[in-house]
């Protein structure tokens, strides 16, 4: 798995590889443009015209690079200097140098907002002006330039970070900040491009390796990490020819209510593709026949209500691994059921949708009867009322780290780039899915999968990572072959076995 650095690791990984490589501060910057250049080239057509605002440190170095290797390529390409300061760095002074003794790009230096120049239709902005080093908000001068950059309504490039916004925490940045539609991150990934809040500034984000020191990034600690689908591979184990069905568990669903017993169905039907061996589910009276009916290679037991749960008067020890929530709804006699299964059951259960409601709104504190080990699956909304409050991406992702720790289990806050937290405290951002999974009954999809991997044997942890790769990389099969926009829950699901093919 890709560590996640923060700016302060980043910049002594670049140090570190300048030592011990060895290579020199400018070759190294050097490098880094190089592959910015060739993603640009690969982004965009070379009939398009490219103005790249620099700044006089180290970020605007690599645009000056930058705009050497792509000077030949794009119809036209002018470069603008942004002097937010009298400083400059050495770096930047060479690849001034440099670019003006090899190429011709006009070259034009703004000292005034006055100054900024005609943006067209047809250019594409490249900012170089702050990189992930920044640490105070972005305002006068520079937050003009940044404000008129955003005006523009064209594509703009951030070099390793959108100037003004910071790597990490940007609950107190009320500075300027640029609204990219990509950004190239040079050497490593950084936390706040995997936030959902911050996704207006930060737009589709490419990693751009610089082969930082491998000793470096083995030595060095972090508890963020980019979940890949070589870790993912290390997770996923063989079936033997002599396993037999008793090998891979007996999962329990406890899913369905009136009016949503679809859901029963798209999680169970994600179980069994995902693997488990036998599968009971357990719902209200009125969707026995469905079940029965549209998922004939389960079980099914109805509870003693019409339309919906209200007891879980069951041997839970007959169970591998137990699901709960899709569906479910909130009603207190649920409510109570809830509670039971919580105080009597210890072994890690599969927690979703309003199984998670419940735990929120109870006035009792549930959190504490939630076996160690359990997997907790919501959503950002569902996630504000198990926590009360409302978060900031950065404060919303310590208060996951925080709860996992505290009470042992698993948190899968789902979004864009779906963040996995552990017990130890460790998260993993997941790089797999498309937006074509935000439709309904895709978290239900998810919690059937999580339930057949836990019921496999898999632990808890192996089961969370492992169960958001696949869940998005069979979005990302489904994507192939259909438009995002008419992708449903049940494409999700008919693509897990190919999935679980591409995976091995």
């Amino acid at each position: 798995m890709q560590k996640i650095l923060t700016a302060q690791q980043t910049r002594e990984a670049d140090r570190y590889t300048i030592e011990y490589e060895p290579i020199s501060s400018p070759d190294l910057m050097e490098r880094a443009g190089r592959s910015c250049a060739e993603k640009l080239k690969e982004l965009f057509s070379p009939n398009q015209t490219l103005k790249l605002f620099c700044g006089i440190g180290n970020n605007g170095g690599d645009g000056l690079v930058i705009a050497r290797y792509v000077a030949n390529y794009f119809k036209k390409v002018s470069v603008y200097i942004v002097y937010f300061s009298d400083t400059t760095s050495a770096d930047f002074d060479l690849n001034l140098k440099r670019l003006k003794n090899t190429t011709h790009c006009r070259i034009l230096h703004i000292h005034t907002a006055h100054e900024f120049p005609e943006i067209k239709p047809t250019d594409i902005l490249v900012d170089a002006i702050f990189g992930s080093g920044l640490n105070k908000p972005v305002q006068g001068f520079s937050a003009q330039i940044i404000q008129k950059m955003n005006m523009s309504k064209v594509p703009i490039i951030a070099i390793d970070m959108p100037s003004g916004l910071f790597a990490e925490d940007n609950t107190e940045n009320q500075g300027a900040i640029i609204q990219a539609s990509d950004t190239l991150t040079i050497g490593s990934m950084k936390l706040t491009l995997l936030y959902d809040h911050y996704y207006r500034y930060t737009g589709n984000w490419h990693f751009i390796d610089i082969q930082l020191h491998r000793k470096f990034l083995e030595e060095t600690e972090t508890q963020n990490y980019l979940i890949e689908a070589q870790g993912i591979q290390k997770i996923l184990r063989p079936r033997r020819k002599t396993d037999h069905k008793g090998e891979f568990g007996h999962a329990l669903l406890v899913v369905g209510s009136y009016g949503k017993i679809g859901a029963a169905i798209l999680s169970a039907l994600a179980c069994l593709r995902t693997g488990a061996g036998l599968l009971t589910i357990h719902l209200p009276k009125c969707g026995y026949q469905v079940l029965q009916y549209a998922v004939p290679e389960a079980m099914v037991t109805s509870d003693s209500a019409e339309r919906l749960i209200s007891d879980f008067d069951l041997r839970y020890e007959l169970y591998s691994a137990v699901g709960i929530g899709p569906g479910l709804g909130t009603d207190v006699l649920t409510e109570k059921a809830l509670e039971g299964i919580l105080n009597r059951n210890k072994r890690p259960l599969v927690l979703d949708a309003d199984a998670l409601n419940i735990i929120a709104k109870s006035k009792k504190n549930l959190w504490e009867h939630i076996p160690r080990g359990s997997i907790l699956t919501p959503h950002p909304k569902e996630f504000e009322r198990l926590v009360r409050e409302t978060l900031t991406g950065y404060e919303r992702h310590q208060k996951q780290r925080e709860l996992a720790m505290k009470y042992k289990i698993c948190i899968i806050l789902k979004g864009a780039h779906t963040c996995v937290a552990l017990p130890n405290g460790d998260c993993y951002f997941n790089t797999s899915g498309n937006p074509g999974m935000a439709t309904a009954g895709s978290g239900d999809v998810l919690t059937g999968m999580l339930t057949a991997l836990l019921a496999q044997g898999y632990t808890s942890e192996e089961t969370a990572l492992l169960g958001v790769y696949l869940h998005g990389l069979a979005g990302n099969v489904a994507s192939e072959n259909d438009a995002q926009e008419s992708m449903i829950a049940r494409d999700i699901i008919q693509n897990i076995g190919k999935a679980l093919t591409k995976l091995r």
